[in-house]
């Protein structure tokens, strides 16, 4: 039996969860998350909690059980907190600005880098340095901040590029100093 399978999802106050023809909708505060449920994982809901069970013990049945009831676990959250990423951007003349409903980052390339921004996220700039991301979805605020590194990633020399709040950057020596 799956440890984090097993474990029951407390729902918070205000938060409403409905299943109907294999999708799972959560509502809460800051907004509404829906999931398609795979075959053969059975949910059980009640007023205050949330319990995934499986019907069989096929290989994909199984390994299916836990990460459905960790996906479940993190809308639950979502829509209670929401979730927040925060990006630094390093480097000499390289900014971020926010022009209507879309992200202008200036990143040292021939033409400014427009990304727009989904009506689900928050994007704010506090400063032309920081971005910060909000989302009640977790996956998608993670692909969104993982697409916004990939614009220009860390680089080892000088460690320039758009990297996450407290990631460290590995250095590597110049040419001149490795011997």
């Amino acid at each position: 039996m799956s440890r984090i399978g097993k474990q029951p999802i407390q729902l918070s106050k205000g938060v409403k969860a409905s299943f109907s023809n294999g999708s799972l909708s959560i509502e809460g505060a800051k907004g509404k998350l829906s999931l398609n449920i795979p075959q053969g994982v059975i949910l059980e809901l009640s007023s205050d909690k949330i319990i995934v069970k499986r019907e069989s013990e096929e290989k994909q049945v199984r390994s299916s059980h836990g990460t459905v009831r960790a996906i479940i676990a993190n809308m639950v959250k979502g829509v209670v907190d929401g979730y927040k990423k925060e990006l630094d951007i390093v480097g000499t003349g390289y900014k971020a600005v926010m022009k209507g409903t879309n992200l202008v980052l200036a990143m040292g390339f021939s033409h400014p880098v427009e990304i727009p921004i989904s009506k689900d996220l928050k994007v704010t700039v506090p400063n032309p340095n920081r971005i910060i991301v909000e989302c009640a979805d977790r996956q998608k605020l993670g692909q969104f901040a993982a697409s916004l590194r990939k614009i220009y990633p860390p680089e080892p020399y000088k460690g320039k590029g758009i990297r996450y709040v407290g990631e460290e950057v590995k250095k590597k020596l110049g040419k001149a100093l490795a011997k």
